[in-house]
């Protein structure tokens, strides 16, 4: 062995990792060819696009489960509160609680339909609408009696 490679510590530690058949991890040696250094940036450049595709799948995920989170908790606290009243309306009425419970029950279930309710009475209110602006419009195409055309004189000037 040469004095240099004694007294060479980066040497010393490739020949030791070297001999466990495996490299030194960033232990690389440095190119000097500019086509072998581009093929190297394309080649990180190609990771990077990757691990930020990645990035933005994971964060779309992320964004869905919150969302879905958020929606059950709603769905929840809306049926804790919907149980709550209709304890609060049972406890209310006394006696007449089964008559109640059963109301109360029911009208729960078409709180179920409202949406599907106002959706038809927005439907059947456009529909009353158009039918007025029909009438309006046939009203307004009644014919009028029309007025005699102006007359072009025939004198040349």
């Amino acid at each position: 062995m040469s004095n240099e490679q004694i007294n060479d510590p980066l040497n010393f530690m490739r020949n030791l990792w070297g001999n466990m058949g495996f490299s030194l991890p960033g232990m690389v040696a440095p190119t000097f060819d500019i086509d072998e250094l581009d093929k190297r940036i394309k080649d990180m450049k190609a990771v990077e696009g990757w691990l930020r595709m990645n990035l933005s799948m994971l964060q779309m995920t992320i964004q869905g489960l919150e969302m879905q989170r958020t929606t059950v908790s709603t769905v929840q606290a809306m049926g804790q509160m919907a149980t709550d009243a209709a304890r609060k309306f049972g406890e209310t009425a006394g006696d007449e609680a089964a008559p109640a419970a059963a109301d109360a029950g029911q009208s729960l279930s078409e709180a179920a339909l409202w949406p599907w309710q106002m959706m038809q009475q927005m439907r059947e209110h456009l529909q009353e609408s158009a039918e007025a602006a029909a009438r309006a419009v046939s009203q307004d195409n009644v014919p009028a009696p029309e007025k005699p055309k102006p007359r072009r004189s025939t004198a040349k000037k």
